[in-house]
């Protein structure tokens, strides 16, 4: 008899076990005075040249960093460092079996497209391919959760939306935004929906796959349909799909971006958007095939920030594919503009950061203005709350408001 019941018990709580998540490093707690930019100088890929043998600028997100010093927007320590995403932060999502494939220097070959890796031995490859990638995938996790505590958040790298959970391929080895997501739904209370804004020139087969039969995840894919991956069975996923032609240029583009946005928006309200801002879409790029001009990206970032920001919709932006030198001086551009357009703002990060509930959890006021969330207000949420408060103060007014 006891015994039957000390095998009960034993068996709930390694079944209790067995659900919690893993120890990360990932979700550390970030000091308010930094950007919620994340990076690493560890994401740029250098080996014997090796990188040069494929058209992604595989140094490019070191150049983003620096332009963004040289306009005296971030220094070093103001940025959050990304830590390298472990075996078991991967597991929430990718198989054992693939990543065990990883081990193989032809399997990163292909993943690559870069056929001379296949003669490396692997201890170099983990160190000089894979490590800069996992090192973008912690960056893209620990974004995920800055996006959510400061309204906004964007990791220089990251964006390998080809790979999915036992599958990698067109340069992206580690399925980063899933991982995001899953981490977030895991881990953060009041976390419950998601919405991709995948925007690259390429279609996001990897993230599609992974969330084929989730209705958690909205998901809306803009791409050129003739080229790479073509993958039928992931577009089953999509709830919102854009298909362009070639040489598609800014005008229709950014037309049928933002009616799209929106269309998305207010079909469903997510707790987070994941925002994949690929630069591939630039005209001239030799794998995109479109025909977007530098003002249309950085439009297009516009765009979608001002989407988030008037659905005080936390945002996670990542910057995926892009395969021309001038992509990162485009990126840097991009994120300046949103800096002087106050869509990304380091004061209300910081605000934020120090009283992450920002004094206002419910407020007893006219129904016009009254935020109730079952979690944290994000910090767009309480700048206009108390904005309209001041307005209608200065109106002489009187609102029996009370922060709580």
């Amino acid at each position: 008899m006891w015994c039957l019941i000390l095998e009960r018990t034993l068996l709930y709580f390694s079944c209790y076990i067995q659900e919690l998540p893993h120890r990360t490093e990932l979700y550390h707690e970030v000091p308010p005075t930094c950007w919620p930019i994340v990076y690493s100088p560890d994401y740029n890929i250098t080996f014997m040249g090796l990188e040069k043998l494929h058209p992604f600028d595989a140094g490019k997100w070191g150049k983003v960093i620096n332009f963004l010093k040289e306009e005296k927007l971030i220094a070093d320590d103001l940025i959050v460092q990304a830590r390298e995403a472990t075996e078991d932060d991967l597991l929430v999502v990718h198989t054992r079996r693939y990543l065990n494939k990883l081990k193989w220097s032809f399997v990163v070959a292909t993943i690559t497209e870069i056929p001379p890796v296949l003669f490396l031995p692997n201890f170099l490859v983990q160190r000089k391919v894979l490590k800069p990638l996992r090192m973008q995938t912690g960056g893209t996790i620990m974004a995920g959760k800055l996006a959510i505590d400061r309204g906004w958040a964007i990791n220089v790298g990251g964006g390998f939306h080809h790979c999915s959970s036992d599958k990698g391929g067109g340069f992206c080895a580690y399925a980063d935004i899933t991982l995001a997501i899953k981490f977030l739904f895991e881990r953060v209370e009041g976390v419950s929906k998601a919405t991709i804004i995948d925007l690259d020139a390429h279609q996001g087969n990897g993230h599609e796959r992974d969330f084929m039969d989730d209705r958690r995840v909205y998901i809306m894919d803009v791409y050129n349909r003739y080229i790479y991956p073509g993958d039928g069975f992931a577009k089953r996923a999509i709830k919102r799909k854009v298909e362009l032609d070639w040489g598609t240029e800014d005008t229709e583009y950014l037309q049928k971006v933002q009616t799209h946005v929106e269309g998305a928006l207010n079909e469903l309200r997510p707790d987070i958007i994941v925002y994949n801002a690929g630069t591939d879409i630039l005209d001239g790029d030799p794998l995109g095939g479109l025909a977007i001009s530098p003002q249309g990206i950085v439009k297009r970032d516009e765009v979608v920030f001002k989407a988030a920001r008037s659905h005080r919709i936390p945002i996670l932006m990542v910057t995926s594919g892009g395969y021309q030198k001038r992509t990162a001086r485009i990126i840097a551009d991009s994120i300046l503009n949103l800096h002087n357009l106050g869509l990304i703002d380091k004061e209300l990060a910081t605000s934020e950061a120090e009283n992450p509930k920002c004094n206002v959890e419910k407020l007893d006021c006219p129904s016009h203005l009254t935020i109730q969330r079952t979690r944290k207000a994000s910090p767009w949420d309480c700048e206009i709350l108390l904005t309209d408060i001041q307005n209608a103060s200065s109106a002489g007014l009187h609102l029996p408001c009370k922060a709580i």
